[in-house]
């Protein structure tokens, strides 16, 4: 005989009875009710290791001698122009700690400096790119036809 869920009949004599409570132990508050039933992570990391897995990274552009030669020519002249701070837009290549390739980053800022032994030029802000890691540079201080 399939299980009927409307009949009580076999319950009749404690359906009605009062909930207990006991004189013991405190009464467990909802949260850690609620804890008791939440799931449980048996590979804890796992889901930061597929995370890490799926983010994409870019390759490293490797520049042509055309394109070497222009990015030369502008940091010739963002050299000559240094004392005026001049405004720049560099885009250039931050390599990732965590995989293979990297990220493309934009950044717009006066240059204070540029440190040739070191390979670097200093934004006023303090930051430091490598000249290695450039890949191109623009600003009003370079003529149109570069």
């Amino acid at each position: 005989m399939p299980y009927n869920m409307n009949d009580t009949s076999k319950y009749n004599d404690i359906i009605n009875l009062p909930h207990h409570v006991s004189k013991t132990r405190p009464q467990m508050d909802m949260i850690e009710r609620a804890a008791q039933f939440s799931p449980f992570a048996a590979l804890t990391g796992y889901d930061a290791a597929v995370k890490e897995t799926a983010r994409l990274t870019d390759s490293r552009v490797i520049l042509d001698e055309e394109s070497k030669t222009v990015l030369d020519a502008k940091f010739q002249i963002l050299f000559e122009h240094i004392n005026a701070c001049p405004e720049v837009t560099v885009t250039y290549f931050q390599p990732d700690l965590l995989k293979k390739g990297g990220v493309y980053i934009t950044k717009t800022g006066c240059v204070r400096k540029i440190q040739p032994i070191e390979k670097n030029i200093v934004f006023t802000d303090s930051v430091t790119l490598k000249i290695d890691d450039i890949v191109d540079i623009s600003g009003s201080i370079f003529p149109d036809d570069l």
